[in-house]
């Protein structure tokens, strides 16, 4: 597979990792599992250890469920007259389902973000020094 022109900027390196691709080449996969990345791309070589994403990819999917839900709810009780057991079905329902779809590209996009910064063990700034894909510049420590 022919790797792709590395990121112009951190927002296509946050993108291409929210679509599960790897941030430096959009090649393979970001991800072996559905939320474990996997330890190196195997088009660019370059190393996902380094990533510490921890608890943020959930705040930014319950933040934007929320901010999402909460008018949906609102309109559901102001203008349905729905049963409260139905409804509150019916957003948990949606609820779970958003959250859970939102993790992956949340996790995706904090992770191309940690590695465009030089974060948490990736090289300092490599957004900015990449060299030509399948070379190490840019991935070393």
């Amino acid at each position: 597979m022919t790797p792709a022109a590395p990121p112009q900027s951190l927002f296509q390196a946050i993108m291409r990792g929210a679509r599960g691709q790897c941030p430096r080449c959009a090649g393979q996969s970001l991800f072996a599992r559905w939320l474990r990345p996997v330890e190196q791309c195997a088009t660019c070589g370059q190393d996902w250890r380094g990533h510490s994403a921890d608890d943020f990819p959930p705040y930014i999917a319950i933040i934007i469920t929320g901010h999402v839900m909460a008018p949906i709810i609102i309109a559901l009780g102001l203008y349905t007259s729905m049963d409260w057991p139905v409804m509150m079905a019916l957003c948990l329902a949606m609820t779970v389902t958003m959250v859970l779809g939102l993790l992956q590209p949340a996790k995706g996009g904090v992770i191309a973000m940690q590695w465009w910064l030089g974060m948490h063990g990736f090289a300092r700034a490599p957004g900015r020094l990449l060299g030509p894909i399948g070379t190490s510049k840019g991935n070393d420590t």
